[in-house]
């Protein structure tokens, strides 16, 4: 696992092509085949983070200044009810960290700062979708299920 230089922060524009390989990473190890050029993929992946800074905030854990992990907090609006017009939850989205850096608690950290990134923003919930596999991970982190919550799947 190497030093312990970890710092977590809120992404930055320079570090959105190392975001965009992670998010390749993945899909070659969950076996997809990811379709067309790696580096035009990050290039095109870190447009479109710069575009979207409002609505979906990425946050990542670093170990010797190497981009290791991210994890993304898309800000979703909600409709407006009487006295309160501004309204908005958060989904915790692409959560990935590279495996040789799994099980050691960046994973929780991780995701301890995104929810600190919601409490900022005022959001009352958060959700996730999950793997199997990692929802121990997310109930650790103060996530439960929620009868209240469904899906269909299309």
């Amino acid at each position: 696992m190497g030093g312990m230089d970890i710092e977590i922060h809120p992404a930055r524009p320079e570090e959105y092509p190392a975001v965009a390989r992670l998010r390749w990473q993945w899909e070659v190890e969950t076996g997809a085949a990811p379709v067309g050029d790696r580096e035009d993929f990050a290039k095109e992946f870190a447009a479109w983070a710069r575009a979207h800074t409002e609505s979906h905030r990425c946050v990542v854990v670093c170990r010797n200044g190497t981009v290791i992990g991210m994890a993304w907090l898309a800000v979703v609006a909600r409709v407006p009810t009487p006295g309160r017009f501004v309204r908005a939850s958060g989904d915790l989205q692409s959560v990935y960290l590279v495996p040789e850096e799994r099980s050691g608690g960046l994973g929780s950290r991780l995701i301890a700062a995104v929810l600190e990134e919601a409490r900022a923003l005022g959001l009352p919930k958060v959700t996730v979708q999950s793997t199997t596999r990692a929802i121990p991970v997310y109930c650790r982190n103060g996530f439960a299920a929620s009868p209240k919550v469904l899906q269909a799947e299309l």
